[in-house]
């Protein structure tokens, strides 16, 4: 029987099929672009994506992209960017211009640094920054001048500390901080009137500024999680009666003064949460 030639041809389905869906999008005008885990490693495997203006959401998740071109700013009608879980470790200063995006998903990449500028985002309402390696110097000085932000999430990151500026934040609904190194956070962080979601779990916190007891975090429609701190234990005590008690308590006078006595001879500060080397963002 006589078998048909073996091509010596190497064939990338895997890529076939971000061209496809490409293809099929342009010629119906597609404006909601999903190229999710089709192996892609770099945008020059997505010929003429680019210059798709139409496009308001485009999906590149779960692929292992490294370096973001600054033409990706062409797009100007996008709304919705999802880069999660990739390789990137870089972004391109023109990232921050694009006009209309209102959701950036960048969690479990590499980010080390974010570029110069980063915080001028005309209208940005959700910043997902999870599971990166950004710390309280990886932040451009515009950062938390963000004033469309309604969520934030800077889990699973290396931050010990987070700057007075986070008061700018005028509209910020959800803050994540959990799976850090916090040592303490910064009592401007009740200024944040609309904030109704803090997390603040598995980080190295021991006592907490009185004016977190501002933050209307009592409520049904409120989430305030603070487990796996070695929290003082006045605040420990507090924590075990509930939310609305550790609210009530660090409102009160009483709490004032031992906060300031902590001020003046603070706990000492526990040991990092865990082994960061081991990060996935790190050792791929």
């Amino acid at each position: 029987m006589n078998q048909a030639p073996v091509s010596c041809i190497p064939t990338n389905t895997k890529m076939s099929k971000a061209k496809k869906v490409l293809e099929e999008a342009r010629e119906i005008q597609n404006p909601e672009l999903d190229l999710a885990d089709k192996g892609v490693s770099t945008f020059e495997e997505m010929p003429g994506l680019l210059n798709m203006t139409n496009i308001t959401r485009l999906t590149l998740s779960h692929n292992k992209i490294k370096s973001v071109p600054p033409g990706l700013a062409n797009l100007t009608n996008l709304e919705i960017l999802n880069l999660a879980n990739n390789y990137i470790e870089e972004l391109p200063l023109s990232l921050s211009s694009m006009p209309k995006l209102r959701i950036l998903n960048l969690c479990i990449n590499r980010l080390y640094n974010l570029p110069r500028g980063f915080g001028a985002f005309p209208v940005l309402e959700v910043l997902d920054l999870t599971y990166n390696n950004l710390k309280e110097d990886s932040l451009p000085g515009n950062f938390f001048m963000m004033e469309t932000l309604r969520a934030l999430y800077l889990g699973d990151n290396d931050f010990e500390y987070l700057p007075p500026d986070i008061k700018n934040l005028k509209n910020l609904q959800i803050l994540v901080l959990r799976e850090n190194d916090l040592i303490e956070l910064p009592k401007e962080i009740g200024e944040l009137s609309r904030l109704r979601e803090l997390h603040v779990q598995g980080n190295r916190l021991t006592i907490l500024p009185p004016e977190i007891g501002n933050l209307d975090m009592a409520s049904n429609k409120s989430v305030f999680k603070f487990e796996g701190n070695e929290w003082v234990a006045p605040i420990a005590d507090q924590l075990q009666l509930g939310v609305s008690h550790l609210l009530d308590y660090l409102r009160s006078e009483t709490y004032r003064i031992l906060y300031n006595r902590y001020a003046t001879n603070k706990p000492p500060i526990p040991p990092p949460c865990a082994d960061k080397a081991k990060k996935i963002s790190r050792t791929r």
